[in-house]
């Protein structure tokens, strides 16, 4: 099937490029015509991004620490170097956390989560938005998750990080769609990846029966794939979502709907 929505022409800067949804964003995006900058910490796998995209992809990866300034000035600085702008910025990277009721859960450990989830998605908002103000287009998805809408047993950390992601969006899409750009969010629900593994191995003795469970709670009773994620990120990020902004968009099998 013919791609519906070409992003011919396009630089995406992805953040947690590494990881399974950013990296099957990566390939999405460059099957339909965008440059990738894919940006992740050191000692991430890079040779995994690159083996996704189709032949001719145009890419430059960046290590970064999403927590440090200096670091995401960097990598937005080199993205610009790279391919003179930046169209759409995935903004990705975060960290599970661990799974601990709140009575048990580490202060350095919560902090972690916060530094990479929030403060991570400030910082390259912050620096992303004045080369894209600088366009007069652009547009910015942050990654959030159900776990931004109703909370989750063990998963204080997570699930505080993911609603202040979406209230991030809620307001900076306010601030940005008078200067022609738009700011939006992703929800992914259960997903099919090392960091939903790393969750149920948390929340029980028997990884596989937390799976079973979780899958019995999704009305499509299963795990949604990565490729299904990209999907609504390539779509949200193209000309055909215009008129999407400060929207929170879930992809969860209808799991926030029960």
């Amino acid at each position: 099937m013919a791609d519906r929505m070409p992003l011919e022409g396009t630089v995406a800067l992805i953040a947690g490029a590494a990881g399974a949804i950013g990296s099957a964003t990566a390939a999405l995006m460059a099957r339909r015509g965008a440059a990738i900058v894919a940006v992740d910490r050191a000692g991430s796998d890079f040779a995994g991004v690159r083996s996704q995209l189709p032949a001719g992809a145009r890419l430059e990866t960046i290590t970064a620490d999403v927590r440090d300034e200096a670091s995401v000035a960097h990598y937005v600085a080199a993205a610009r170097a790279a391919f003179g702008r930046i169209d759409i910025f995935f903004n990705n990277a975060g960290i599970e956390g661990l799974v601990k009721p709140i009575e048990d859960y580490p202060l350095e450990s919560f902090r972690d989560v916060i530094d990479v989830n929030v403060i991570g998605v400030f910082l390259g908002l912050k620096h992303v938005l004045p080369v894209m103000y600088g366009q007069g287009s652009g547009c910015v998805v942050n990654c959030s998750s159900i776990a931004g809408l109703k909370g989750t047993p063990g998963l204080s950390a997570y699930t505080a990080s993911k609603h202040a992601v979406i209230g991030i969006t809620r307001s900076v899409a306010a601030e940005a769609g008078p200067r022609g750009v738009r700011v939006v969010s992703v929800n992914p629900g259960p997903i099919e990846s090392r960091m939903m593994d790393s969750i149920n191995a948390g929340q029980s003795p028997d990884p596989k029966a937390a799976h079973a469970a979780v899958s019995a709670m999704v009305p499509q009773q299963r795990y949604g794939r990565v490729e299904e994620v990209a999907e609504l990120v390539a779509f949200l990020a193209s000309d055909a979502a215009g008129y999407c902004n400060g929207g929170i968009y879930s992809v969860d099998g209808g799991m926030c709907a029960v």
